[in-house]
């Protein structure tokens, strides 16, 4: 007994984009339905040829290979989408796991959406999903941001605007730069339950659990190489405050959200106030009473 095509592929006589999930390191991790697609396509599009080569020739796969990256992805889609309304099936993969997914093919996707052209996933690996579900970190909600910007100032201001994310945060980053990185998680949001997965499914995979503080000691001790996701659990709640609270006024945070954050002061007040479990309301409330008992004070003195 075989198994049913979804009806997108039953549709797809004329032509199709498929939308297929690789391996994100080992190369049985892949389903047989992924290689029935390979297999079947008129054309492989790919990341990177040789590395999606070395993927075909594992599983005696023989199929003509187009590049498709960021760098070429605005001339050669369209190019694809003449091919497959011409009656191609094409397959789109990644280096790593599902393409999409911090790699390109968002233009290619939408572009087959306007000539409705079918576009049918093939499900993979996934870095993200792999290193969540041994992280030991809380799975039930959680919000992936991909790569942060490389550059330090860009990196802490989106750090900033995370502050009151209560689920957990899964990032991906580059070797040269986690260190950096995980300082400005700990410096920004505190001392949080972590993880960081390397090389995860493949040769030296390897888990580092604990506080951000005992992450950050050990890559100092011996730098993170490979493939990286870092995971960052919940704020931990004392005593009605958050790890990432500080003891400075509610002023001064609105003043630094403002500054680092470049937010408006209506939204670095409501930023600081959910920080603190405040209404926004309380919160103006305390820091205009602030005010005036620091004015009231100055006067008197």
């Amino acid at each position: 007994m075989t198994a049913k095509n979804s009806a997108a592929e039953q549709q797809s006589a004329a032509g199709c984009l498929y939308l297929v999930g690789t391996p994100i390191g080992n190369l049985e991790d892949i389903t047989l339905r992924a290689l029935r697609i390979l297999k079947e396509a008129d054309q492989i599009a790919c990341e990177d040829t040789r590395h999606t080569q070395k993927l075909l020739s594992h599983y005696d796969i023989h199929k003509p290979l187009v590049s498709y990256h960021e760098h070429n992805e605005l001339t050669r889609a369209p190019e694809l989408v003449m091919a497959i309304e011409q009656g191609a099936k094409i397959a789109l993969v990644s280096d790593a796991g599902m393409p999409l997914v911090s790699d390109p093919g968002h233009r290619l996707v939408t572009l087959c959406l306007r000539h409705q052209i079918p576009v049918v996933p093939i499900p993979g690996p996934s870095a993200l999903l792999a290193s969540l579900s041994a992280s030991g970190i809380p799975s039930e909600e959680f919000l992936f941001m991909g790569f942060l910007p490389a550059r330090s100032g860009e990196r802490r201001r989106a750090l900033e605007r995370l502050r009151i994310e209560e689920r957990t945060i899964i990032l991906y980053e580059a070797p040269h730069r986690v260190a950096e990185c995980v300082a400005d998680a700990l410096k920004i949001l505190g001392d949080r339950p972590a993880c960081l997965a390397r090389e995860v499914t493949k040769l030296h995979e390897e888990f580092l659990r604990g506080k951000l503080s005992e992450i950050i000691a050990a890559l100092e001790e011996r730098p993170a190489r490979g493939e990286i996701t870092l995971i960052l659990g919940p704020p931990e709640v004392t005593e009605g405050r958050t790890q990432g609270d500080s003891a400075q006024s509610l002023a001064a945070r609105v003043e630094e959200l403002m500054h680092q954050a470049k937010l408006d002061r209506k939204e670095a007040l409501k930023l600081a106030a959910k920080e603190r479990g405040l209404t926004r309301r309380a919160a103006y409330s305390q820091m205009v009473g602030s005010q005036a008992s620091e004015a009231s004070g100055g006067e008197e003195g």
